[in-house]
């Protein structure tokens, strides 16, 4: 069973849905344009493995706060974000799950904040080293890209967003995958159009695009146990993403998923779901 409730955290109030409970806490980040609905198929799953599992509508997204400014969503910022949240949730364990920047935020905390994270779980994001090496290497991922420099644009992503009741919204989604369930596709198309809620979502974006793209590089391996589930089909991260991350991560796992696209939640639940239990197990996670 699924409940729903506010969660203050960082001098923020966050809404996050929940299942199970327990200290070992399940953390689950979704990507844009989503908001916490993206992990429902999840969290009953995670329950049953004996997690406090929990999705929050991350900062600006949803029905959780919307602070202004473009530095609001600097990349620091969503790592306190995580960190005030876990504690907010009683965790002893931590598990952090994320996908697209969920996934981002995920990959980061994971190297910023060193001893935090037991168990690591990313879909459908690259680690920052693997992202710099194909952006770099030629035309692909740079043309797959694409649509981060547009967001740098003033205003113009807003309208594009909020037009049409959020209609862009939802060809972002149906455009790649058949498998969005209606009712999800509304709230995702409502939650763009709150006041401010566009801008928010991109502020991701501009707030952290050339750090990202041209900043320093880490230069230790990640610790924790670490899971990568890739769908293949992904239009927007070429699948030589996937190469190599044994380079960056000390225990690394990588699941490629055939046939699936960039929403592995939605093209495939019931066996990211398997895998996911199967490594938690594998690492005593679970």
């Amino acid at each position: 069973m699924i409940t729903t409730r506010r969660v203050s955290a960082n001098g923020l109030s966050f809404t996050v849905d929940e299942a199970g409970d327990g200290d070992t806490v399940a953390l689950c980040l979704h990507g844009f344009p989503e908001a916490r609905q993206a992990w429902s198929e999840q969290l009953p799953a995670f329950a049953d493995l004996g997690w406090r599992a929990a999705a929050p509508d991350l900062r600006g997204y949803g029905d959780s706060d919307r602070p202004k400014g473009r530095g609001a969503y600097a990349i620091d910022r969503l790592l306190d974000d995580v960190e005030a949240l876990f504690d907010a949730l009683g965790a002893r364990r931590r598990i952090l799950l994320g996908h697209d920047w969920g996934g981002i935020i995920a990959w980061q905390t994971a190297i910023r904040r060193p001893g935090l994270l037991d168990g690591l779980v990313v879909l459908n994001a690259p680690h920052p080293s693997a992202y710099r090496r194909e952006y770099d290497r030629g035309l692909t991922q740079k043309l797959r890209s694409w649509y981060v420099l547009f967001f740098q644009l003033p205003l113009l992503p807003e309208l594009g967003f909020s037009a049409g009741e959020g209609r862009a919204v939802e060809r972002a989604f149906t455009a790649t995958s058949k498998n969005f369930p209606p009712e999800r596709l509304a709230i995702y198309r409502a939650n763009a159009c709150k006041p401010g809620a566009a801008t928010a979502m991109i502020n991701y974006y501009r707030a952290n695009a050339l750090e990202l793209a041209f900043g320093p590089l880490p230069t230790t391996k990640i610790k924790t146990p670490t899971l990568l589930l890739w769908g293949e089909n992904d239009p927007y991260l070429d699948l030589a993403l996937t190469e190599g991350n044994e380079a960056f991560v000390d225990d690394f796992t990588l699941q490629r998923l055939p046939g699936v696209s960039h929403w592995v939640q939605e093209d495939a639940s019931p066996e990211a779901n398997r895998l996911i239990a199967e490594w938690a197990k594998a690492k005593g996670l679970a």
